[in-house]
């Protein structure tokens, strides 16, 4: 039978499978192999997308420097000045030897002939050139300093020879120079090159090669210091050979110059004072004296807080932070990577004036003026000063003795007196009606000592402070795990009246509190910007105002009592710097402290060696600088640290000595 077509209709077989039906298990393989092939087209279709699109601009530029470099062109960083206009940090025009990663020739062979022909050349070892490079292995198309300050005659040799040196780069470079030496190393700071992490930081302005204040001043202010970079280009052949002359793109700005507060000056006398404090520390017949080997001494303007001079020792060269700094030349000067080497030098880069320290007798102003403040004495309430105490809780047997400096003095004395002749054993009695007082009361002493600033930063404006340390039950409850160690004492009230024990303050804390005695009860922000004078500008433009000083709710006449007191301490026949202070024309007035530190100087043996301690202010009725000098395992504070303190005010008042008496002092 045939249909309308001609086809003959043929029935199926029996049995016989249709080869051609589209079975469930057939569409599923279909499917896959489908959604497999779409999502591989995607794929490729995004990644193509990408590098025409977002990342187009990139590539053209990078094949582009094949023909083309542009080239990052430091800016002139600002110099920094003492509050007289003195150059502190200025710059040296120099030229830097840089390496384009990529243009370096490809096989290991001859890269490394390259590199000990320029090692040679440049005086810089292999290995460091090498370390260079690594750091900058995902970025080829950034140089890599290799040298600053590079002699005229290397650039000629290299200039001469530049087809030896494929990617050899020859910049521009204002590396710092120091023009007083060693002069406030530790405030000033150094300039490095930056780092990953600063790169990486959220908000970071920064590029691999930026040179960036890394400390101190420097740091503190780089923003203002470090300018605009500029931009040039450079055209290259494939080799990366110059093939023409910079064409400048963009012109740097140069960094604005800084001001401070310091007094180059006072600055040297104050360092040179510190060193003749530590040399007369190791030749006097105190026991552990011969240890005496750092020291601070800080000087503030008591009216607005200015830091005049902020002196550290032992002290470095900041020259070492110029031109090629390896880590074997940090580490000779004892500010490298090395514990041990820092260790053997005492630690050079640390700033003492922002360390803690137990202040001994300079604290006791601050429990005298906490004492009349909370009605606990009078200016006048006579006490025993004795040359024994016995805390009065005290239950044990036998009793636990607090002892005077001076184990001889059998006498009464009212508060001027006791702090003159600095009677430990008038603060003890103290340091008992402060633990009598009710739960309800509180802390007042560590209260009023907070009030003057202690146990916080005082918000210097350059490097990083101690907050030092106000001991307080609570504190005690905190850092102890015995049972025994954890409860508040008599003892601890007892040495804290007298900046004893856990008690830590730093130089600068302390000579803030004398500039607030000083001043009549205002506490000042200690900072140190004192102008910033920006390129083409005249003169400078004072930028930030000085910080407004913090009255601080003190009464005036137990103020003037305390003053009294150092006044009295510096003239009167008990005082105990009265033979350094006495005859000087300019009437001065100020503490001694004598604080007692449990330290391992080397041998294995720790044992307690005396801090000493001088801080005060002249002129006694309108003072215009404040002086805190401190000098480790120095000894007795009359004999060593008011000396010192005395050659910074001989300096700022232009006036000498006439006779340095006797000194009987804690």
């Amino acid at each position: 039978m045939a249909n309308g077509t001609g086809t003959q209709f043929l029935p199926p077989s029996p049995g016989l499978e249709e080869p051609y039906r589209l079975t469930p298990q057939l569409a599923l393989r279909v499917a896959i192999l489908g959604s497999l092939a779409l999502v591989i087209f995607a794929a490729l279709f995004l990644r193509l997308w990408a590098l025409q699109i977002l990342s187009g601009d990139r590539y053209l530029r990078a094949a582009q420097n094949n023909q083309v470099r542009t080239l990052r062109l430091e800016a002139r960083r600002g110099a920094i000045l003492d509050r007289n206009g003195v150059p502190l940090v200025e710059n040296r025009p120099g030229t830097a030897v840089e390496l384009w990663p990529a243009d370096l020739p490809q096989t290991w062979d001859e890269e490394r002939r390259e590199l000990r022909h320029l090692s040679r050349v440049l005086n810089v070892p292999v290995r460091e050139i090498l370390e260079g490079l690594r750091k900058r292995m995902d970025d080829p198309l950034t140089p890599v300093t290799v040298k600053e300050n590079v002699s005229e005659g290397q650039v000629i040799y290299l200039y001469e020879h530049r087809e030896d040196f494929p990617g050899l780069q020859f910049t521009r470079s204002y590396p710092r120079k120091y023009p007083q030496g060693r002069l406030a190393a530790q405030v000033l700071g150094y300039v490095g090159e930056v780092t990953g992490v600063q790169v990486e930081r959220k908000g970071s302005p920064y590029v691999l090669g930026d040179k960036v204040g890394q400390s101190g001043v420097e740091a503190a202010f780089d923003s203002w210091l470090r300018g605009v970079p500029g931009e040039a280009k450079l055209r290259v052949d494939s080799l990366g050979h110059p093939q023409g002359q910079l064409t400048p793109a963009l012109n740097s700005r140069p960094g604005s110059s800084i001001r401070l507060t310091i007094d180059a000056k006072l600055q040297r006398a104050a360092e040179r004072a510190l060193q003749e404090g530590i040399q007369r520390a190791r030749e006097s017949e105190c026991i552990g004296c011969w240890y005496s080997n750092g020291g601070a001494v800080v000087a503030l303007d008591p009216k607005d807080g200015s830091v005049l001079a902020m002196a550290s020792s032992p002290t470095y060269n900041p020259a070492i932070y110029t031109g090629r700094v390896t880590p074997r030349k940090l580490n000779a000067a004892g500010v490298g990577t090395s514990p041990e080497r820092a260790e053997e030098t005492n630690f050079p880069a640390l700033n003492r004036s922002l360390l803690g320290y137990p202040p001994g007798s300079t604290f006791k102003p601050v429990t005298a003026l906490a004492a009349m403040q909370e009605g606990i004495i009078s200016p006048w309430t006579t006490l025993p000063c004795t040359g024994v105490y016995y805390s009065t809780n005290d239950y044990s047997e036998p009793k636990q003795p607090f002892y005077n400096w001076d184990r001889g003095v059998y006498t009464g004395m009212d508060l001027p007196t006791a702090i003159a002749a600095s009677c430990d054993t008038y603060f003890y009695a103290l340091g008992d009606m402060f633990y009598d007082l009710p739960t309800e009361r509180g802390h007042p002493l560590q209260a009023w000592a907070s009030r003057f600033g202690f146990g916080q930063p005082t918000g210097l404006d350059v490097g990083s402070e101690s907050a030092g340390l106000l001991p307080t039950p609570e504190w005690r409850q905190k850092a102890f795990k015995s049972e025994i160690d954890r409860v508040w004492k008599p003892g601890d009230s007892i040495q804290l009246t007298i900046g004893q024990k856990d008690l830590l303050v730093t130089p600068l804390q302390m000579a803030r509190f004398y500039a607030l005695l000083a001043n009549g009860g205002k506490l000042v922000a200690p900072h140190m910007l004192l102008a910033v004078e920006r390129p083409g500008e005249n003169g400078a433009a004072p930028f930030p105002a000085a910080p407004v000083p913090q009255q601080v709710d003190v009464d005036r006449n137990a103020l003037e009592v305390v003053r009294r007191g150092l006044f009295e301490a510096t003239h009167s026949t008990l005082g105990t710097s009265t033979g350094i202070f006495g005859a000087f024309p300019i009437e001065i007035a100020g503490k001694t402290g004598t604080a007692e530190k449990i330290i391992d100087p080397g041998d294995g043996i720790a044992r307690n060696f005396d801090q000493a301690w001088w801080c005060g202010f002249g002129p006694y009725d309108d003072a215009k600088i404040v002086v805190c000098a401190l000098i480790e395992n120095g000894g007795h504070g009359g004999t060593v640290a008011a000396p010192v303190a005395l050659r910074v005010f001989e300096q700022y008042f232009h006036q000498k000595a006439t006779v340095l008496g006797p000194v009987h002092s804690d």
